[in-house]
């Protein structure tokens, strides 16, 4: 199967994030023309044991799961009725279910599930895990999201691009979804001028910085040079971290896309500090696109 004619790939929990998640992933499906599947993942008979929902005779987090799986995806229809809607119930890890599952997906959706009263500023172990691992990429809808995957309130894509300056896949993953969504696509270089080299001299001033800035712009470029021509491009090179940068513009964007570098010997997190950062605290969604090595 093409990445066009894969499903996109929903985890859902029967919380308030996932379920908003849904709406989105609904919008997405729709935007790219695949069919949707919406997934529950759960080892609840090894935890919760098996006792039986009254009149039902199954256990009752079999039941449970069931019934958030079905909520879901009447959910999905009725935002969607055009999009075709798979539902299954895992028992299995989630974290484990959701990567398998991303193997023969065109993307997985994800919500933000914090605990201790921070679901709207950290991300759940399970979406971090998830995007570190998989091999499609994988959209986190942060808490302050607004539920609509394609049309968005800003009309803006955002990718960071990386030091090395190349085509990659988080690059071709943005120019696509720039394009379904009838976007402006901002590419984002980050720069910094080291302190060592700046100078107080009136004469001197501003010159390393220019430098640095000018070598931005020449990594840009080399990374832009075989953009498509369909795509409202915009090349920006801004001064500080990355991190800083791409947070920054994620509160006027409406997806964030950033890579994350996959080492198969690798048995860690693999994701960079950058998509680690931007994955806790991004205004807007975040795409995580894995990068082979």
């Amino acid at each position: 199967m093409t990445a066009r004619e894969l499903p996109l790939v929903v985890g859902v929990d029967g919380s308030e994030p996932s379920l908003r998640a849904v709406d989105w992933a609904a919008d997405e499906a729709a935007l790219r023309g695949v069919p949707l599947r919406v997934v529950y993942a759960s080892l609840w008979e090894r935890y919760e044991g098996t006792a039986l929902a009254e009149d039902l005779a199954k256990p009752y987090e079999e039941v449970r799961a069931d019934d958030i799986v079905a909520t879901a995806a009447r959910r999905a229809h009725r935002r969607r009725p055009e999009v075709k809607v798979s539902a299954d119930v895992l028992a299995e890890e989630p974290e484990y279910a959701l990567v398998r599952e991303g193997r023969s997906a065109s993307a997985l959706v994800l919500g933000t599930r914090g605990r201790s009263g921070l679901v709207e500023m950290l991300l759940g172990s399970v979406s971090l895990a998830v995007a570190a691992h998989a091999d499609c990429p994988v959209i986190v809808l942060r808490g302050g999201h607004d539920n609509r995957g394609g049309t968005g309130t800003h009309g803006r894509v955002v990718v960071g691009v990386g030091e090395k300056g190349t085509d990659s896949a988080a690059l071709r993953f943005a120019f696509e979804e720039a394009r379904l969504r009838h976007a402006a696509l901002d590419a984002v270089r980050a720069w910094r001028c080291p302190a060592h080299e700046s100078t107080d001299h009136p004469l001197l001033a501003g010159e390393p910085a220019r430098l640095h800035e000018e070598a931005a712009a020449e990594v840009l470029e080399k990374a832009l040079r075989d953009a498509p021509a369909d795509v409202d491009l915009h090349r920006r090179t801004l001064e500080g971290p990355a991190r800083r940068v791409l947070l920054a513009a994620s509160h006027e964007a409406d997806l964030l896309v950033v890579g994350a570098r996959r080492n198969p010997g690798h048995l860690g997190l693999q994701l960079g500090r950058v998509a680690h950062a931007v994955l806790h605290h991004a205004a807007c969604a975040v795409a995580v696109v894995p990068e082979r090595e």
